[in-house]
């Protein structure tokens, strides 16, 4: 497998993230690790979390999946062939994102706790915080590098605007860069990474995970219709893209795939594999057979044939 560079971090990964958010949420402990082992066999590294998974589920106060990946890692004894990525910022119980000094130096404790590591790979800004200096955020970042409790820092969910006027107080003040950046990018959603966030992390040499990459689950193929969504938890979430666009996107999907005899995830996949400045989709698995559907994307080269026709269904 051909690993990339990710941005300056230092690490290479494979192209495909697992997302794991769905740890602890709709995949139980016992699946999570044998989702989580047949991944690391396939030959793949990134693993994506943050601290408030799955805080939104009923009954669950964040740090579910944090605690399931920290119960893999000791059960295996090392995680030196894995990227352990996290996030810190969401909402937690405060009632509002929260990025100062004094909240990321607890946060980091809790995350380090529930992981069951020494240092975190890399520790992500989940959301903006436009009411803490951008100094006082990178300044805490600074204090945990320095004490090798974090080895490289990205962001996510930042603007254009944000994310290069963070760029600039890092340089001006000699703190600590971010190097990585997580945006909400999928064949449906464009226009919010197209453009002024994509040149600019091609610019700045950001390595650039995408979320939601399968749509949370429409770019699967597997909802046409408001009957398919008792299909799972996700289901009546997918009301928003069944518009004429997004059947488009699909028919598109349909027709690349059956061109390579593959699934439509495959191809949603393999097309984010190829877009300027991504690094690695993130995609979720709930059991064995999606994780290997998701992974067999990997080794998928679109031409430019099938390139342009899935570039021209999402515009």
């Amino acid at each position: 497998m051909d690993n990339r560079k990710f941005g300056n971090t230092g690490f290479e990964v494979a192209p495909i993230a697992f997302g794991g958010n769905v740890f602890g949420w709709t995949v139980d402990e016992a699946m999570s690790f044998r989702l989580l082992d047949a991944f690391v066999a396939a030959g793949f590294n990134l693993i994506d979390t943050a601290d408030s998974y799955s805080r939104w589920a009923t009954g669950h106060k964040g740090g579910e999946s944090e605690t399931i990946i920290g119960r893999w890692i000791a059960r295996r004894g090392h995680h030196d062939d894995v990227i352990i990525a996290t996030k810190v910022g969401s909402d937690m119980g405060e009632g509002h994102k929260l990025l100062r000094k004094d909240y990321i130096l607890r946060a980091v404790e809790a995350s380090l706790s529930r992981l069951q590591v020494e240092r975190i790979d890399l520790y992500q800004s989940h959301w903006d915080d436009e009411n803490t200096p951008l100094e006082e955020v990178l300044g805490a970042y600074d204090q945990l590098i320095r004490q090798a409790k974090v080895r490289a820092i990205g962001a996510s969910n930042l603007t254009a605007a944000r994310l290069k006027q963070a760029l600039e107080v890092s340089k001006s003040h000699g703190l600590p860069r971010y190097a990585t950046l997580q945006p909400h990018y999928n064949l449906y959603e464009r226009a919010s990474f197209e453009a002024e966030l994509q040149e600019l992390c091609i610019r700045e040499n950001l390595g650039v995970i995408t979320y939601f990459s399968l749509a949370a689950g429409f770019l699967t193929g597997k909802y046409r219709s408001e009957g398919d969504f008792a299909k799972s938890a996700r289901g009546p979430g997918m009301k928003k893209f069944m518009n004429p666009r997004g059947m488009k996107i699909l028919d598109a999907l349909d027709e690349v795939a059956k061109r390579y005899d593959a699934t439509p995830a495959q191809i949603a996949l393999a097309w984010l594999m190829v877009r300027p400045g991504v690094t690695a989709p993130i995609a979720s698995a709930t059991n064995l057979d999606q994780l290997r559907e998701i992974l067999s994307g990997a080794a998928i080269r679109l031409d430019e044939q099938a390139i342009q026709a899935l570039d021209a269904a999402g515009t």
